[in-house]
């Protein structure tokens, strides 16, 4: 009798020393919760949603619209490569805003060398001549023209782009180099200046995007038929039509 409790004494001794599998448990499992928590993934920049587009720096031209089959990304000398979302939408911006000069170019030279209405129809002959002959015959009205087109770019910058020295701040601060201070507002869309007087503006995001696609094919478009017209002017010295036929 004296044995067996002398046994039982010991072993219940023993258990009490020894360690605790359900401690040890809790002890992993709370490791383990704490390693995660200090694991967290660093959190990508987040970009708001314009014009149902949301900048995907890892898309091609962070997912703006514009390219079309066959071609699809077409970026053959890979100026697009490695660009941040602010870049890219600063090539974008002046790649729609030269198409879109590149179309009134177009129709510029193709209405102007044959429908010359203005200033008793002095100005004639190629297209190319035609500002310069406007700022000898009606000087005023060129410097109308050039003063209009100074207000829309300060109209077009001040909608679009950060002021100067808020730019000039944050590249300084940034260490970045080679932008001249140009910055584009992070809630604006390239080329979406507010200016829709016929509201043909879509509002459905698929729309737009199908919509801003055509506008980007004109300009491109326009941008290579504007430079074969004034190349083309610039020798043969004679109007578009004429040497057609």
């Amino acid at each position: 009798m004296k044995t067996a409790f002398l046994l039982t004494t010991l072993a219940v001794s023993a258990s009490a020393f020894a360690p605790s599998t359900v401690n040890v448990m809790k002890t992993t499992l709370s490791m383990s919760d704490a390693s995660i928590e200090a694991e967290e993934p660093v959190a990508l920049p987040a970009y708001p949603t314009i014009n149902g587009w949301t900048a995907d720096p890892k898309a091609f031209c962070a997912g703006l619209p514009g390219a079309v089959a066959p071609l699809g990304d077409f970026d053959p000398l890979g100026f697009t490569k490695d660009l941040t979302v602010q870049q890219i939408k600063k090539y974008r911006e002046s790649e729609i805003t030269h198409g879109r000069v590149g179309m009134l170019a177009v129709l510029g030279f193709l209405v102007g060398e044959n429908f010359h209405p203005l200033f008793g129809g002095q100005v004639l002959g190629p297209a190319n001549t035609h500002l310069a002959q406007v700022q000898g015959i009606a000087p005023f009205f060129f410097a109308f023209l050039v003063t209009s087109i100074a207000t829309s770019e300060l109209g077009r910058a001040s909608k679009g782009w950060v002021e100067p020295v808020e730019a000039m701040n944050y590249n300084s601060d940034n260490d970045i180099k080679g932008t001249f201070g140009a910055l584009l507002r992070d809630d604006y869309y390239p080329g979406d200046i507010g200016f829709d007087p016929l509201g043909l503006k879509p509002t459905d995001p698929k729309e737009y995007a199908e919509m801003q696609t055509k506008e980007l094919n004109n300009g491109r478009l326009a941008m290579l038929a504007a430079i074969g017209m004034i190349v083309q002017e610039q020798v043969t010295h004679s109007t578009l039509l004429s040497t057609l036929f």
